[in-house]
């Protein structure tokens, strides 16, 4: 039968190429997983080289010149701040009356207002000091074999001034003697219109033997600046004020000669 198409397309040699003999073309979806495969495989080289490439970069930068020159920093260490040098007249601002608050102690106890005191008897130890410190509203009523009695000064935040003149036989009746130094805003403080300041010239008229000082603005910053030296941390750049207990510690090291801690736990007490 004759080819109806010209003898060129005809010829059988003229034909492309087809599969060798014995062999089958792969199926669709296994070409598709090798060319996928490969894909993953040149991604990974190439995740590799970069992360190689950005060490390479850091190292030769940081080796040449330290952005944040923490080189400087090696093998130097921070000389701790003199806080006997502060000034007690200028640190402390009467509340009450023109005093100024009491000369230095040579050996003190810090009180804190931890349950771990309960069932020490540690109270009659805690009496013999030379000057015993306590926090906020921390009682000694019916505690007194573990915690004592006696109370040279109770630092006092701004949020505990009420709770601890609303109870002034425990506060203020018990121990006389007491030095009451408060901290907090100096808008709440230091001010004359603050409404704190009032409140305790009010407790210091019905209770005229009372001793009130407030830590003056210049002796905040200085805690803000020792706070942010021991830490680098600003305090005011994270709209945070310190606990009672960092102002109790820096002011018995400021006052005192040697410094004791009852019912502070240990770094690892929780671990």
């Amino acid at each position: 039968m004759a080819c109806p198409r010209p003898l060129s397309q005809c010829d059988p040699t003229s034909l492309p190429p087809g599969p060798p003999a014995g062999r089958r073309p792969l199926p669709l979806s296994r070409r598709r997983r090798e060319m996928s495969s490969s894909k993953e495989q040149r991604s990974a080289v190439f995740v590799i080289l970069f992360a190689l490439i950005t060490i390479l970069i850091l190292y030769s930068s940081n080796s040449a010149n330290e952005v944040f020159h923490y080189g400087s920093l090696r093998g130097r260490t921070r000389r701790p701040v003199n806080l006997k040098a502060w000034s007690i007249s200028d640190g402390y601002v009467p509340i009450l009356g023109n005093k100024t608050l009491p000369s230095r102690c040579h050996q003190c106890v810090i009180v804190t207002s931890s349950s771990h005191l309960l069932g020490t008897k540690l109270g009659p130890e805690i009496e013999r000091a030379e000057c015993t410190i306590r926090m906020n509203d921390a009682p000694t009523t019916g505690y007194s074999a573990d915690v004592g009695n006696k109370t040279t000064f109770r630092v006092v935040a701004h949020s505990s001034v009420f709770r601890v003149l609303r109870r002034p036989q425990e506060f203020v009746n018990r121990t006389p003697e007491t030095a009451f130094i408060f901290w907090g805003p100096p808008n709440k403080m230091q001010k004359p219109q603050g409404s704190l300041v009032r409140v305790i010239q009010r407790a210091g008229l019905v209770f005229p033997n009372m001793e009130a000082y407030a830590v003056s603005p210049g002796r905040m910053r200085q805690f803000d600046d020792l706070f942010r030296g021991e830490t680098g941390k600003d305090r005011e750049k994270s709209h945070s004020w310190l606990s009672t207990g960092w102002f109790t510690m820096v002011i018995a090291v400021e006052l005192c000669d040697h410094v004791h801690v009852y019912g502070m736990v240990p770094p690892d007490y929780c671990r």
